[in-house]
């Protein structure tokens, strides 16, 4: 641990609209092993992080969007850092938008929404994500770059076509088309647990950092160098692990700022393909 930088808020549990294929929690409209997480709680959590210097806050899920209070929890967290949302976009409407732009501008620091698309066509996202979510997330995208607001899009390596140059600079092209004049992408490696694990497989035994001596640059570089997960629950290690409960770490920040073992199998991913949960 080298400084605690980024808070994440697990705002919505494992409580989801959709039941993607490749989700490494296994979030859907039924799982309810996360609680979602109350304002109070939140705003508890962001006056200490207040405290300990943190300079930037990410609220996920599930989905976020199904969390009433999510704009009051934003709000409170725009007073005192840059936030993101990290969003399936199904539920996001002209009026919601709206409502996103106006806490932007209303607010000294960033606001971003980080969109989940996986694939080119409705046949390669909607095998993922489920039927009719492929025209469902570009009409959010859409309300979103009407608003003003420019959304990063967020595509996993399940959407082969996305991996490559090539792939990368046509999805690129497509965003262009949907009035975003200048189009973020964050292309994410695929983490072997949860749904993903039916889907295509878990982690091999190679697949682990036991044994090894990291650099100081390589350890820098870990989400949880400098960052932790807060849920109803507790708080987690990284936004990866709130499955694995000797990832829970304590019921406080402060509780936390101290080295983790990096003896998860998914701690490979974060290391080998340079995964950073971080927009």
């Amino acid at each position: 641990m080298l400084g605690l930088e980024t808070v994440w808020f697990q705002v919505a549990g494992s409580i989801c609209n959709l039941a993607c294929s490749h989700c490494f929690i296994s979030c859907s409209p039924t799982n309810r092993s996360h609680a979602m997480m109350a304002a109070a709680d939140v705003e508890r959590h962001l006056a200490e992080s207040e405290s300990l210097g943190v300079r930037e806050y990410y609220f996920t899920g599930g989905e976020p969007f199904l969390n009433p209070e999510l704009m009051e929890m934003l709000a409170a967290a725009l007073r005192r850092g840059p936030a993101t949302v990290l969003t399936n976009g199904t539920l996001i409407n002209a009026r919601r938008a709206a409502g996103l732009k106006a806490l932007a501008d209303g607010s000294p620091y960033s606001l971003d929404i980080r969109l989940s698309l996986d694939g080119f066509a409705p046949e390669a996202n909607d095998a993922i994500r489920g039927p009719g979510t492929f025209e469902r997330i570009l009409e959010a995208i859409s309300h979103l770059a009407a608003a003003g607001i420019n959304p990063v899009i967020t595509v996993t390596e399940a959407c082969e076509d996305a991996i490559g140059s090539d792939g990368r600079a046509r999805l690129l092209e497509r965003l262009r088309t949907m009035g975003l004049d200048r189009p973020r992408l964050k292309v994410m490696p695929l983490l072997r647990l949860g749904a993903e694990t039916e889907r295509t497989r878990g982690y091999g035994e190679e697949e682990t950092l036991a044994g090894m001596e990291l650099a100081a640059a390589d350890t820098a570089a870990l989400q949880c160098a400098s960052g932790r997960m807060v849920t109803a629950g507790g708080v987690y290690v990284c936004p990866i692990l709130i499955d694995s409960r000797e990832a829970r770490m304590g019921g406080t920040l402060s509780e936390t700022l101290r080295p983790y073992p990096l003896r998860h199998r998914a701690c490979h991913t974060c290391h080998a393909q340079g995964l950073n949960c971080r927009t």
